[in-house]
């Protein structure tokens, strides 16, 4: 058991029917009355994301989140399917629940996947990918303005927003906690 008042940014606890990670809280100690933490939490299971009040000894049973690295074998159109690399276990997941990973991995690669009694909610890319460009307009010569970004589609599909330079063919790295182009590969 947890109490409110030692909650911390990233724990994740069981409440109100759910599993519920902390996204943000904060001590509020008002001039009049009691203290209370405010809470800005996330259902790991729904995605719904909400803001609650709590009494600083109030006490939550802590969720236990188990972790694995998957590998990401194929889609068949509607749902992608992972490899346990330990195990060769299977598992097939629908887009609601890879969406954001979905858009920075190829075949065969590395994925984390969370899970909550056995069931995977979640699955995380790795934070840095390098992807190949199938598809930008090209970069005129002498346009070569500082800060000047063109789109650009990778292997994946995604599209990501490449300096000027970049062009079809090219490796680029990219950080996939913003989807933003980090430099050439």
């Amino acid at each position: 058991m947890i109490s409110a008042g030692d909650i911390k940014k990233g724990v994740t606890i069981q409440w109100n029917n759910g599993v519920w990670l902390i996204l943000d809280f904060q001590h509020v100690k008002p001039g009049k009355g009691a203290a209370f933490v405010r809470m800005k939490i996330k259902n790991v299971m729904t995605g719904a994301i909400r803001e609650d009040t709590f009494n600083p000894s109030e006490k939550f049973p802590k969720a236990h989140i188990e972790t694995k690295e998957m590998e990401y074998l194929y889609s068949d159109g509607e749902l992608y399917h992972f490899m346990d690399v330990e195990s060769y276990e299977q598992i097939a997941l629908n887009y609601e629940q890879v969406e954001e990973a979905i858009k920075y991995l190829k075949e065969n690669d590395s994925a984390t996947m969370r899970f909550y009694q056995g069931k995977p909610f979640e699955v995380l890319a790795p934070n840095f990918v390098e992807l190949e460009i199938t598809e930008t307009e090209p970069g005129f010569k002498g346009d070569t303005a500082q800060g000047s970004y063109k789109p650009a589609t990778v292997e994946t599909g995604t599209i990501v927003q490449v300096p000027l330079f970049v062009e079809i063919g090219d490796k680029i790295k990219i950080d996939t906690r913003t989807g933003e182009y980090l430099s050439r590969a």
